[in-house]
């Protein structure tokens, strides 16, 4: 899961960047209006929370910007602002959750697994599960039946993302930007070996679940017939 942090506060920011990194999320985190609208309107993200009072840009514009575009990515407003007229506010902007400062690190966690959760309708007990495979994206485990196997950050989640997806085909620069941020220099035979990884894995619990190249569009998980 990939998340987006806007928030001017940076000590705060790089706090937050590091519990969830902890909590194997891939963070990424702006510190003005104007950056955060431009990473947010990418699409790339799975969650974003979203400070109200920043420079640049204020945070409810920025909400009301990138729903206007069509981004339906949940949103959690994260602001010292707790008056209810501000949290209707944002609510009615198009927000998911809030939740004011000072806060709980255990809280926020909870908050963003619940966000997902509902986000998600391929997530049951706390696992992802497509074909006969189930990924913990918690310990990075990937599982069939009474076979598992450890995987890699990057692995779990390319995995996940090609999961979330379900029968879409995924193109290697969507793949980029969903997984190494869409200013990564990584390319294209980058995303082939970490395929080739993951179908290895795949081979190794015997799964059905296969990765299949679409030809001049790119990747998407099928099950064998």
């Amino acid at each position: 899961m990939r998340i987006l942090i806007v928030e001017d506060e940076i000590h705060l920011a790089e706090a937050i960047v590091q519990i969830l990194n902890k909590n194997n999320y891939t963070v990424d985190a702006v510190h003005d209006g104007e950056a955060g609208l431009d990473n947010a309107s990418t699409g790339i993200y799975d969650l974003i929370i979203l400070d109200i009072m920043l420079p640049k840009m204020d945070g409810i514009t920025i909400l009301k910007k990138i729903r206007n575009q069509g981004i339906k990515t949940p949103v959690m407003l994260l602001t010292a602002r707790g008056e209810i007229s501000d949290k209707v506010i944002g609510l009615d902007s198009g927000a998911d959750d809030y939740l004011p400062k000072p806060f709980a690190t255990e809280e926020l966690l909870a908050r963003i697994r619940a966000m997902l959760r509902r986000n998600s309708e391929v997530l049951v007990d706390g696992n992802l599960k497509f074909g006969d495979i189930e990924l913990n994206t918690s310990i990075l485990m990937l599982i069939r039946g009474d076979k598992q196997v450890k995987l890699t950050l990057k692995e779990s989640e390319l995995l996940e993302f090609l999961m979330m997806r379900k029968s879409m085909a995924s193109s290697k620069e969507l793949i980029i930007e969903k997984i190494w941020g869409f200013d990564s220099e990584v390319e294209h035979n980058h995303v082939e070996v970490y395929i080739s990884f993951l179908r290895k894995k795949l081979a190794f619990v015997n799964s059905e679940v296969t990765i299949n190249t679409v030809r001049g569009i790119g990747y998407v998980l099928g099950v064998k017939e």
